[in-house]
């Protein structure tokens, strides 16, 4: 954990859940023991959109971090039912703002991976102040 990371908890800027949808096991678990560390709760972490969808319907978080690729399928479908639930979420990608077509992602904000702790407080302070 970061200097930032580290005094971002210790100030208590960090409250909620914070739904994650990574079909990759490693960056999942890593994810989630970061946003643990933050002081977050954890909803996931979601492999699929099925998987992610089964978890919202136990419940609605905070703010979602969302990896645009799941196998052979997008996060879109995810992205669609937070934005009608007006639940804000960042895309966790590699991808150019060109390369998704998808209206729901298209505008959303980003973090690139991978994702360095400074970005990561910052989003999280940005989608769940």
């Amino acid at each position: 954990m970061t200097t930032e990371t580290e005094h971002a908890a210790a100030a208590g800027l960090v409250t909620g859940t914070i739904l994650v949808v990574e079909d990759e096991v490693l960056v999942a678990m890593e994810m989630e023991d970061r946003l643990i560390a933050l002081g977050y709760n954890v909803l996931g972490p979601a492999p699929s959109v099925a998987d992610a969808n089964a978890l919202l319907d136990q419940g609605l978080p905070r703010a979602a971090l969302l990896d645009v690729n799941l196998g052979d399928e997008t996060v879109a479908p995810v992205a669609r039912r937070l934005l009608e639930a007006s639940i804000p979420f960042a895309l966790v990608t590699g991808y150019a703002r060109l390369a998704l077509d998808d209206p729901a992602l298209r505008d959303a904000p980003r973090l690139s991976k991978p994702v360095a702790d400074r970005d990561l407080v910052r989003m999280l302070q940005r989608l769940a102040p």
